[in-house]
């Protein structure tokens, strides 16, 4: 059990944020948090090693920054708190880079795009839906992306969408259909996967890049309705997040993506463990 003073400095840093900036340089450890059960872009194995394309990730920024980075397994669910309150010092998690957190955190720049989508049952009665556009961009949407928006409104009014909680998702069904339909969170991502597969909520939204594998594996029991959203209140890409007090950390995190990018480490982590090429274009 921890003493008493620990938990108070703790607790005061939680509600303060008032953690000082760290003189980041070559040599440096770097604490890296994340949850450990997203795959493809986190997991663990059963030995309980961390693997995922960020693991690989982080390893190849840090050797570009040549410091010495220790991953740590963290729930989703308060994770920028622990950050901001010093029990790690970056989040590698598939965390989006949006306004909303970017006024408690600063970023790198992103190091992955991917678009979400719904998921529904295949023998469902949600199966047959469809729109007539295939991408939505959110922020300024024009009258083909509003008219797909208002037709899943429409077909999911009065279903249950699952989603993990604390998430970009939650946020967009918040945003876009929170007077249509109830929204069910979970802890894991992997427990609304089982819940839709069970009947338990009617839909689910979620990122390709993770579904991917998901619809392989539970071929012919699920599917994709509807458009991909990018965008607007699912953010910007995939970054690395960091304290804003650790400005200078998050600059080297970007000079490493931007170097792995430029030589193709990036593309070919991505396609080894998504199939596909998410690195963000500009």
């Amino acid at each position: 059990m921890r003493m008493l003073p620990a938990i108070l400095v703790l607790a005061t840093l939680v509600f303060t944020g008032a953690v000082q900036a760290a003189d980041w340089k070559e040599g440096s450890t770097v604490r890296i948090a994340t949850e450990g059960a997203y795959p493809p872009w986190n997991d663990t194995d059963a030995s309980g090693k961390l693997v995922g394309f960020e693991i690989d990730l982080a390893a190849d920024l840090c050797r570009r920054m040549k410091v010495t980075c220790r991953m740590i397994p963290r729930a989703w669910e308060g994770i920028i708190p622990a950050l901001r309150a010093g029990a790690f010092d970056a989040i590698m998690s598939g965390m989006a880079i949006t306004a909303k957190r970017r006024k408690r955190i600063t970023y790198s720049r992103p190091f992955a795009a991917s678009p979400h989508v719904f998921v529904v049952r295949a023998g469902g009665p949600l199966a047959g839906v469809s729109t007539e556009i295939a991408s939505v961009t959110l922020g300024s949407l024009d009258a083909k992306e509003k008219a797909a928006i208002g037709t899943l409104r429409k077909a999911f009014a009065g279903k249950t969408i699952g989603a993990q909680a604390d998430t970009v998702f939650v946020n967009f069904l918040k945003i876009h259909m929170a007077d249509a339909v109830r929204i069910r969170t979970f802890k894991y991502q992997g427990d609304v996967d089982a819940a839709l597969l069970a009947g338990r909520v009617d839909a689910l939204l979620a990122q390709t890049s993770y579904l991917q594998p998901v619809l392989e594996k539970e071929r012919g029991k699920l599917k994709v309705v509807g458009p991909g959203f990018t965008g607007g209140s699912l953010g910007e890409g995939i970054g690395i997040g960091i304290r804003k007090e650790d400005r200078a950390l998050a600059e080297m995190f970007s000079r490493a993506i931007e170097a792995a990018t430029a030589d193709g480490t990036l593309s070919r982590l991505s396609r080894k463990w998504f199939g596909l090429d998410l690195s963000p274009k500009e």
